[in-house]
């Protein structure tokens, strides 16, 4: 035991309660994912119920190595490639919208050749977008008010971004351009700039809505919502839900795997609330909270403005997706197709979920042991 803990504090460094945050979701998502995949695997893998275990299993472990590789890296290099990365993502995004692999009628992967692994380029552009409004903030701080040369490169980005991610995923450009805002307005950018915002996104939101793949789909889902027409894939979600009790039915025990469309990555909370109980669902929200919490206190703890800014977008990016997700669910919300981070079966998300968080753990390592000494004073004069 103690060469486990000493091997831990030598090698995990940063926040330890994001760590064990990380590691209690991760262990959940495998037991979860398990369960809800075992009627799939049966059918499609010959009976052999492991296959999506060990696959899962797999991609858990290689994002807690994201995690441990981004996390040694210091935080403000990747303000260096996020730029790199953002131009990047303007032509992913636009030959995924028009020769992406297409899944329910819309096309938000590409598959990579050879592996065979679909990639989702909006994962990259969320995360490079997040990053680089960190850096553009925290280098103009003193000329915040400044339109031209403050005001109009961020607001194209996240107008750009966010629209060509809505050609294809409405509810995730959504959730991003929500995140922006709140990230600006943490960073004390104007109020009548984030108007300002906010007409943007909807010129933008309006192109995607008319040109895009799931405009008709999202306004559909916002009509079912409001009128209570409620679809079967939420009318099994409320079932699971409800036959979870306080304490649930147990791992393994769930019978609405066999009926709820996508139960190990749209609705895997509802196999969750229905296997654990609602003891199980108010846990994952809390670990999901607590996570917002210490991002937050690694955002305040930061005496760069840089290091506070992306800590707190990151945190929010991951967060609030997670709370919309176990909202659908529940019936808080219209029916979204976002998945639950860390805990839902996925390919490349879960990596770029792993480097997210990696990030945020750097920028708390930062403040907590100042990079074992060498970084801090390498620094000292950085955004």
């Amino acid at each position: 035991m103690t060469a486990i803990k000493n091997w831990a504090y030598s090698n995990l460094k940063g926040d330890p309660i994001i760590w064990f945050i990380v590691l209690v979701l991760s262990v959940f998502s495998i037991l979860v994912v398990y369960s809800a995949t075992g009627s799939l695997a049966y059918k499609m893998m010959g009976g052999n119920t492991e296959y999506y275990l060990i696959k899962h299993s797999i991609l858990v472990g290689l994002s807690l190595v994201a995690i441990w590789v981004a996390h040694k890296i210091d935080f403000r290099y990747y303000s260096k490639i996020s730029r790199l990365l953002l131009w990047l993502s303007v032509p992913l995004l636009l030959f995924t919208w028009l020769f992406g692999t297409n899944i329910n009628e819309a096309s938000r992967w590409i598959t990579i050749p050879i592996i065979n692994q679909a990639f989702q380029p909006s994962d990259l552009a969320k995360l490079a977008l997040i990053v680089t409004l960190a850096s553009m903030l925290s280098k103009r701080q003193h000329a915040i008010d400044d339109f031209q040369k403050a005001i109009i490169p961020m607001l194209f980005w996240i107008g750009l971004i966010c629209g060509l991610i809505a050609l294809t995923n409405f509810s995730s450009a959504i959730l991003l351009f929500l995140t922006c805002m709140l990230v600006l307005f943490i960073g004390r950018v104007p109020v009548k700039y984030l108007i300002l915002l906010v007409m943007i996104g909807a010129m933008f939101g309006s192109i995607s809505f008319f040109v895009g793949q799931r405009g008709t789909t999202a306004i559909n889902r916002i009509e079912d919502f409001v009128t209570n027409d409620t679809p079967f894939q939420a009318k099994q979600a409320y079932v699971a839900i409800a036959s979870g009790g306080f304490f649930g039915k147990g791992p393994g025990q769930s019978d609405q795997r066999n009926f709820l469309p996508h139960p190990y990555s749209d609705f895997i909370y509802a196999i969750i609330v229905e296997e654990y109980g609602m003891l199980g669902g108010a846990i994952i929200l809390f670990l999901y909270l607590a996570l917002l919490y210490r991002g937050m206190k690694a955002a305040e703890d930061n005496d760069r403005a840089y290091g506070g800014l992306l800590s707190a977008g990151l945190s929010f990016a991951i967060v609030i997706q997670a709370i919309v997700n176990m909202g659908v669910a529940v019936g808080l919300g219209p029916v979204t197709g976002l998945t639950l981070p860390f805990i839902s079966m996925g390919g490349t998300s879960q990596l770029f979920a792993g480097i997210t968080l990696g990030i945020i753990l750097s920028v708390s390592r930062g403040e907590i042991d100042e990079f074992d000494g060498t970084f801090g004073n390498q620094y000292k004069e950085a955004a």
